[in-house]
């Protein structure tokens, strides 16, 4: 299964784009997992397994913030092109919608002066006060800062922090038993460790997003931990159309969402494959590409930034990759 692709994922490995590797193919019933490599390599070596828990980075924007605001617009909880001012008062810019935060058309000023060193209540404050460009809605611009402001509104709409929505809302429905936020308690010998800071200190079990590190339990861009298996059950979500997500809501999300509908995205997803394709990445060295009408996914979880992150080249490489499993994919779905 995957020939081609799997043999990209070897040779990445072998060339130490990444010193470690879980992967899984799923296509209808089947299913194709691998591991190899890894899973750290300082302080000690460790070997990868299929059990290790991933910092998933921004994976958590799909998982679980994208998931909760879903359902909340099929409850019509909430309404797309609101102002995000409606359901949180405390932001200052009325011109932002949840369309623009989803879609990352907001144009919204991401630079917070000295933000690693705020206090979380410090953190969100600034969040709070940032405004939207010339451009809004007018180009796809990448930021967490959507994500995070999302994550704000729901903690207004629920009354909790975001962690524990995640958990009530998106884990223990779909039944993701293994998944958890940062920092990560009980055995930590099965997790996947992630950049070693100036420091020297190796972060493994804590968030490597600095903002989210910083906001914790307020994060709505990252801060999730999860294996191979659980990412499964959140995939089977899209392919079998259960019934924590409506067929109709599945449906639109494989059409261009922006407010121009030429940005190549939708709520909250990246869309490859002429619209066919969910897809999203996570900083750490995961993604998932998701395809729904033909019941076919690729979870990647890798640790690309362990020891040290070599950005430039990692992408070139998951550029390269993507494109490898999707043209391969195509093949399979004409068989």
């Amino acid at each position: 299964m995957y020939s081609k692709t799997q043999k990209k994922i070897y040779d990445g490995w072998q060339k130490n784009v990444f010193s470690g590797v879980v992967y899984r193919f799923i296509d209808h019933e089947k299913r194709k997992t691998k591991v190899l490599g890894n899973a750290a390599l300082v302080p000690q070596k460790e070997i990868m397994t299929q059990e290790h828990l991933f910092d998933v980075a921004s994976l958590t924007k799909v998982v679980c913030t994208t998931t909760v605001v879903l359902r909340l617009l099929e409850e019509q909880v909430i309404q797309l092109d609101d102002p995000l001012q409606k359901y949180l008062p405390q932001f200052q810019d009325g011109r932002v919608t949840l369309r623009h935060l989803l879609t990352h058309t907001a144009d919204i000023t991401t630079w917070i002066k000295q933000r690693d060193q705020l206090t979380k209540e410090a953190l969100k404050q600034a969040y709070l006060t940032v405004q939207a460009g010339d451009i809004l809605g007018k180009k796809v611009k990448y930021t967490d800062s959507g994500m995070i402001l999302l994550g704000f509104m729901l903690e207004e709409i629920f009354q909790e922090n975001v962690t524990t929505i995640f958990k009530k809302e998106v884990l223990a429905p779909l039944n993701m038993t293994n998944s958890c936020f940062s920092p990560v308690q009980g055995n930590k010998n099965k997790v996947v460790p992630t950049e070693r800071l100036s420091s020297g200190k190796v972060l493994k079990g804590q968030t490597h997003d600095p903002k989210a590190r910083v906001l914790k339990e307020h994060a709505g861009n990252a801060g999730l931990f999860s294996t191979v298996e659980d990412l499964d059950r959140f995939v089977q979500v899209y392919l079998y159309q259960t019934s924590f997500l409506s067929e109709k809501t599945i449906s639109e999300l494989l059409y261009d969402q922006t407010p121009l509908k030429n940005g190549d995205r939708t709520l909250g997803w990246d869309l490859k494959d002429k619209n066919r394709v969910l897809f999203h990445t996570g900083y750490t060295g995961s993604f998932l590409a998701i395809d729904p009408l033909n019941k076919q996914a690729f979870i990647f979880l890798s640790n690309r930034v362990h020891p040290v992150d070599h950005r430039t080249a990692h992408v070139k490489y998951r550029d390269e990759l993507v494109t490898c499993y999707l043209s391969e994919k195509n093949s399979y779905s004409m068989l």
